[in-house]
């Protein structure tokens, strides 16, 4: 088979040149990755965006999560490489090399197949209702409409299956689904292991955002060491462990992600755009969509931001009056007029051992209540929003995530938890962005006082402020 016409190359400029299987190079009866690439459900996802309301304050941040499944793809390759030989010699019964790194493709490129508009603001304010999250939603996906032409895929631009091999489209569903703690699935060691590339400290997925949102938002040209943090990566019976060479390259992964939390996706202004799109979202839903995906698959196959921007700005003409008052907020929004602005903010910090649920800041309802309190009574009755983003810096002992990723000891030649190591231990297991939101700017004293007292009073006693 030609070379030249069994792959194509797509240019991005993250990863430079990522190579996919065209639909001439591969033999009659097999499915090519470009076929998949070029499907109407990955398509769609040109017409999301990577950073979900975030795009409306960084003007250079228009990528979509087209272009990220593409990295993550590559990404999935790489991984695929490095990890390959320690794979099989804990479980020499794993599929071919072809198989797993297909595998890993695929689910890479599939992992957003589920997003709806808005990305992970559509997960909480639309498809919590029906229980459900873009994981979820994504393997039904994979299932009823993408497993016959999946099953198809035979070879990557690196390998080929072997005889007899046919790709599993319930395995990738596996892969994309972080693990919950009430499940129990009795999984193949293998399959196992490769989970931790997608659900664990850092994977296919946020190892490509965090570069690619760095970059397209102009925060960081070259925001961590990708290459040193796969070369002192390997598989033992434990999990992904890292060498303590690596481990530096790890702790300042993970602190530039918080660092992008921080910086971008929970921006004053953006989450300002959020409170305000909580509400218009939450009376505009039922004339968006007729109901749970799950029902209506080719209606949501085609609902995007591209798709909701566009039929909202037709309702401020509309006959019926609540439609012409939704366009009418909704065109508010699109020219950026933010009703709430940000009065105060601080960042509290959980460090190990600190209950994050029993804290006053667990929840936005326990929040503002706390801060209405410590205001004058003149003032408890004002207007307010109150905003607690949170991040995971990393999994504490009971999170769905934790008992995946480990380090390798030198000295001992053993292999340890990650926190027994200072460098990493010194990071907090998570912080929330504690910001409160006015209509104006009149009482920001009052408030930042009011959040002071807070702090200092007994609620706030396990917490630390940044």
């Amino acid at each position: 088979m030609n070379p030249f016409q069994r792959d194509s190359l797509v240019n991005d400029p993250i990863h430079g040149y990522i190579p996919f299987t065209s639909t001439g190079g591969v033999p009659e009866g097999e499915v090519a990755e470009q076929q998949i690439i070029d499907h109407p459900w990955l398509q769609r996802l040109r017409q999301i965006h990577q950073l979900q309301t975030a795009w409306w304050v960084f003007p250079a941040a228009e990528h979509t999560r087209f272009q990220h499944v593409l990295g993550a793809m590559h990404l999935a390759s790489r991984w695929t490489a490095m990890l390959d030989q320690s794979l099989r010699t804990i479980c020499p019964d794993a599929p071919s090399r072809g198989y797993i790194d297909v595998l890993m493709r695929m689910a890479a490129l599939l992992h957003d197949v589920g997003h709806g508009p808005f990305g992970h603001f559509f997960d909480a304010h639309f498809l919590k209702d029906f229980g459900l999250n873009h994981e979820l939603l994504g393997g039904q996906i994979i299932r009823r409409e993408l497993g016959p032409m999946l099953r198809g895929v035979r070879r990557s631009p690196n390998a080929a299956m072997e005889p007899g091999e046919t790709l599993d489209p319930e395995q990738i569903a596996v892969l994309i689904a972080r693990p919950r703690a009430d499940q129990g699935e009795a999984l193949p060691e293998w399959l196992r292991l490769l989970r931790c590339l997608f659900s664990g400290l850092y994977t296919v997925d946020n190892m490509d955002f965090v570069l690619r949102d760095a970059y397209m938002s102009g925060y960081s040209a070259r925001a961590f060491d990708l290459q040193r943090l796969l070369h002192y990566s390997t598989f033992t019976p434990a999990g992904l462990t890292i060498h303590e060479r690596g481990l530096s390259s790890l702790v300042r992964f993970i602190a530039v992600r918080g660092e992008l939390f921080q910086a971008i996706y929970f921006h004053r202004t953006v989450r300002a755009i959020d409170l305000d799109l909580q509400g218009l979202f939450a009376d505009s839903k039922k004339h968006l969509f007729p109901g749970n995906p799950l029902d209506h698959l080719d209606e949501y196959q085609r609902l995007t931001e591209w798709s909701i921007l566009v039929r909202v700005s037709e309702w401020s003409r509309a006959d019926d009056p609540v439609l012409r008052d939704l366009g009418l907020r909704w065109q508010k929004l699109l020219r950026r007029e933010v009703q709430w602005k940000m009065a105060c903010e601080r960042t509290i910090v959980f460090r190990p051992g600190v209950s994050e649920r029993s804290s006053v800041f667990s929840d936005a309802a326990t929040f503002e209540s706390a801060v209405r309190g410590h205001l004058p009574d003149a003032l408890r009755a004002i207007p307010l929003k109150v905003d607690t983003a949170r991040l995971v810096h990393r999994p504490g002992a009971h999170a769905p995530a934790a008992g995946q990723n480990f380090l390798y000891d030198t000295a001992s030649d053993e292999i340890r938890g990650l926190d027994d190591r200072e460098l990493f231990r010194q990071l907090p297991v998570s912080f929330r962005i504690c910001r409160v939101y006015a209509q104006d700017n009149r009482h920001d004293r009052e408030l930042a006082r009011a959040m002071d007292r807070l702090l200092q009073s007994g609620d706030a006693d396990d917490v630390t402020n940044m």
